[in-house]
C-alpha cells in the first residue's frame, strides 16, 4: 500500500513538472468591431481574463451595465449563457434588469441567468465558483460603491480563476472609484447623444468609452462608439457618411441610447 502511494505521489510530481514546462497557450482575442479599439487592445478583448467597467458618474450606471452586456455578447458570440450576479442591496438601489432594454440592444433575455446574493461577500464567493466552471462563458459581477470584501486579493482570486478556466469575468462598478486590482483592462463608460435616424427616429445606442488602463498595454484612450444591434458589435458613429469626431469635453447625457435598466 505504501509503495502504491509513493508511486502515485511520484506520478503526480512528474505530471506537475510536465505541465509547468508546457508553453502557455496564447490568449483568445475577441474583436469588438471598432477598428481603433481593437488595435489598441492588440487585436481584441482578451477572453478568459478579468475586466473592470466603471460608470463615469452615478447617472451612467445604465450605460456601464449596457457596455458590460455588449462585451459579454461579443465574447459569447451567440453561444451559451451569461451569468449576471448582483447583491440584494444593489437590486434595491439600482432597480431590476430591464428585459425590454436587453432586447433593444439585440440581446436574447432568455440567454441571461440572474443571481441575486445577500451581500457582496456572498457575491464574490459565488463568482469565484462560477468563474471556475468552464461551461459558463461570461460572468458579470455587479458591485456598487466600495465594499471592504472587494480588495486586491479578491480581484486576484477572480483573475487567476478566469485565466485557468477560460471564463471571462466582467466586474461592473457603479458609484465607485478605481482602486488597485488584477484586472486585465479597466474601462470608464458614460452616455453620449445618439445620432437620429431618418424621420428623426431614435438612433442607435451611443457611448463614450475610455480605456483607462490595460496590463502590458497602452491606456488613457477614449472613443465615442455606437452599438450595432443587428451585427452585435461596436462601430464608429457615422453621420451623413462622415465619422463624428469626439469632442474634447464630455458630451451631455441627454439623448443617449436606450437604457438597460429602470429604477423601482
Amino acid at each position: 500500500m505504501r509503495e502504491s502511494l509513493q508511486t502515485l505521489s511520484a506520478l503526480r510530481r512528474t505530471i506537475a513538472r510536465i505541465e509547468s514546462q508546457r508553453p502557455a497557450e496564447a490568449p483568445r482575442l475577441v474583436a469588438l468591431g471598432h477598428a481603433r479599439i481593437d488595435a489598441a487592445l492588440g487585436g481584441g478583448l482578451m477572453a478568459g481574463r478579468l475586466h473592470e467597467i466603471f460608470a463615469g458618474e452615478a447617472a451612467d450606471a445604465s450605460s456601464a451595465a449596457g457596455f458590460a452586456l455588449m462585451l459579454a455578447t461579443r465574447l459569447m458570440q451567440g453561444k451559451g449563457a451569461i451569468l449576471w450576479l448582483r447583491a440584494e442591496e444593489g437590486e434595491a438601489r439600482g432597480g431590476r434588469l430591464h428585459m425590454p432594454g436587453l432586447a433593444e440592444l439585440g440581446f436574447d433575455p432568455g440567454a441571461l441567468i440572474l443571481g441575486v446574493l445577500p451581500d457582496t461577500l456572498a457575491l464574490l464567493r459565488a463568482a469565484a465558483e462560477a468563474v471556475r466552471c468552464r461551461e459558463i462563458g461570461v460572468v458579470v459581477l455587479e458591485i456598487g460603491r466600495k465594499p471592504r470584501a472587494l480588495d486586491l486579493t479578491a480581484s486576484r482570486r477572480l483573475a487567476v480563476a478566469a485565466e485557468k478556466s477560460g471564463v471571462t469575468a466582467l466586474l461592473l462598478r457603479t458609484e465607485a472609484e478605481p482602486a488597485p486590482s488584477a484586472a486585465q483592462t479597466r474601462w470608464a463608460i458614460a452616455a453620449a447623444p445618439s445620432v437620429p435616424l431618418e424621420a428623426n427616429a431614435p438612433g442607435l445606442t451611443m457611448l463614450e468609452a475610455a480605456l483607462l488602463r490595460q496590463r502590458a498595454g497602452i491606456g488613457g484612450l477614449r472613443w465615442r462608439v455606437e452599438w450595432d444591434r443587428d451585427r452585435l458589435c461596436f462601430r464608429e458613429p457615422v453621420l451623413s457618411g462622415l465619422v463624428v469626431p469626439l469632442p474634447a469635453g464630455r458630451p451631455a447625457a441627454a439623448g443617449a441610447g436606450q437604457p438597460l435598466r429602470r429604477t423601482g
